[in-house]
């Protein structure tokens, strides 16, 4: 019921018509009980903004919101603005928190669209959102809001976008604490946090079975300039616990591919999330049995003032390949989501582009291709409509197609990405910021890789320009972006005996 306010009251087509968002349920000390079916890369990393909204305002009162983008106290990127409203009972207790995390379109910084290439320093990615209440008492703030996002040296473009997304945001927050105060009438306070925690210890139960039935393992991933993701996971099948250890990553970047921690901790929870057979929703009780060692000072755990605006996005799907890999169970999916922007001072658009995912093996031990042009891992948005794209932005949608060939072979193939071709009606600014184009997807257990990832500019004249994974480019009237996506890896030897379902 919140994504479905927060879709028909925003006002930005990245969170109206992508669905760029997510939105979520938290117990009163901001432990994850319950989502919708959003963004993975959100869900896992929003308790973390929850108990830093807390921390800053430990006396958040029933008619309060915070917002907060902050990278290095419970934020991931900054583009991604998370707004939290605590729910009280009559009593005046705080009882729950509701929060929804959405992407806006431009939180400023050095690029439309707020998805720069190549950004070394946090303030160069946009406005810093530092827990500031956005609600006091009631009231909306406005001028203070207003006041933060046009400071700094890269202000956001359109900050009269930012506050009407952000008042869709706490529409959606207020719809879950009706719901919240709804339900706590109908069945009774104790009752509605017994089974918060009923779920929570349900998702316990069914990661420590999955634990039973992991072997140890290790792997690596690499980004496009060398550095490594490294991880291992060690289990106790005896207490079903296990350690999932980054020792060994790569140290802290100068680019903007580092991953804050809590980025780290959505992956992990995500992967076990999926590893569970049963119908559970995705929440705090997962991570219990495991004990994550995130070294300080690597690309996983940077040290402010880093930039980090591709670790949300392109990092975060290498961790879950490497955890994915470690268990054995998925090749390597595109690993990448092909992030794309493009405006001026007065529109920024932007876009994730689907590519292959990998092929594995189930909880009952087929296995399985990987699914051809669709969003993998930690992104989960819809593409905006061609219609739509084209009455609000100067482009053209030239083709959206699958590219055939491109998933890697295997006893089950991985699956194929996608050719996207846009062409631009006006001068605009275009970045794009991608992995897996020099470094291909892994196959596993003998599958092969699947193909990386490419894009050339086509300029009016004809002549095609090969560009780089990240590049930010001036583009004329009538220049056409193709990009190729990377297919996903194949599990298993090509011709091995067992049939895939």
């Amino acid at each position: 019921q919140m994504g479905a306010v927060l879709e028909r009251t925003a006002h930005s087509v990245n969170i109206k018509e992508r669905l760029d968002f997510s939105c979520a349920v938290f117990d009163a000390e901001g432990g994850l009980v319950a989502n919708a079916p959003h963004m993975p890369v959100h869900l896992g990393s929003m308790s973390a903004s929850v108990r830093a909204a807390l921390e800053a305002h430990p006396d958040l009162g029933p008619k309060d919101a915070v917002a907060l983008n902050a990278p290095y106290n419970g934020g991931t990127h900054l583009p991604d603005v998370t707004v939290i409203q605590p729910v009280h009972a009559p009593t005046g207790e705080r009882i729950f928190f509701v929060a929804t995390r959405g992407h806006h379109a431009d939180i400023g910084g050095i690029a439309p669209g707020s998805m720069p290439a190549f950004s070394s320093r946090i303030e160069e990615e946009g406005v810093l959102l530092d827990a500031i209440k956005v609600l006091d008492n009631g009231v909306f703030r406005t001028e203070a809001l207003r006041s933060v996002l046009t400071c700094g040296p890269y202000p956001a473009r359109n900050p009269d976008q930012n506050i009407a997304d952000l008042k869709a945001q706490l529409a959606a927050c207020a719809r879950g604490a009706q719901t919240l105060n709804a339900l706590v009438q109908a069945e009774s306070l104790e009752l509605v946090q017994a089974y918060m925690g009923h779920v929570q210890d349900n998702a316990e139960a069914a990661v420590r079975r999955v634990i039973g039935a992991l072997s140890d393992g290790e792997a690596e991933m690499r980004l496009e300039d060398g550095a490594a993701i490294k991880v291992a996971i060690r289990t106790d099948r005896a207490r079903g616990a296990a350690e999932i250890d980054f020792t060994g990553t790569s140290a802290q970047l100068a680019s903007n591919f580092n991953a804050p921690s809590a980025v780290a901790r959505a992956a992990v929870l995500y992967v076990l999330r999926c590893l569970v057979d049963d119908q559970i929703p995705l929440n705090e009780g997962c991570l219990t049995p495991i004990h994550l060692i995130l070294p300080e000072k690597t690309l996983l755990s940077p040290k402010p003032p880093a930039a980090v605006v591709a670790g949300n996005v392109e990092t975060s799907q290498l961790v879950v390949d490497a955890l994915f890999a470690a268990a054995g169970r998925l090749a390597a999916s595109q690993g990448t989501m092909n992030n794309l922007t493009f405006g001026d001072d007065h529109r920024q658009y932007y876009e994730t582009q689907c590519g292959g995912a990998g092929a594995g093996l189930d909880a009952r031990g087929h296995v399985f291709a990987g699914a051809a042009a669709v969003h993998t891992h930690m992104t989960n948005s819809r593409l905006t409509d061609p219609e739509v794209l084209e009455l609000r932005y100067p482009v053209r949608v030239r083709a959206h197609a699958v590219r055939r060939g491109s998933g890697g072979a295997g006893q089950a193939p991985g699956g194929d990405g996608a050719v996207r071709r846009l062409e631009f009606l006006e001068p605009l600014t275009v970045s794009l910021l991608s992995g897996r184009r020099s470094v291909a997807p892994p196959g596993l257990k003998g599958g092969g890789d699947g193909a990386p990832g490419r894009q050339v500019l086509i300029h009016g004249d004809g002549a095609a320009e090969p560009l780089p994974a990240c590049f930010t480019r001036e583009v004329a009237a009538g220049d056409v972006l193709e990009i190729q996506t990377p297919g996903g890896g194949g599990y298993g030897a090509p011709g091995a005996g067992q049939e895939k379902t």
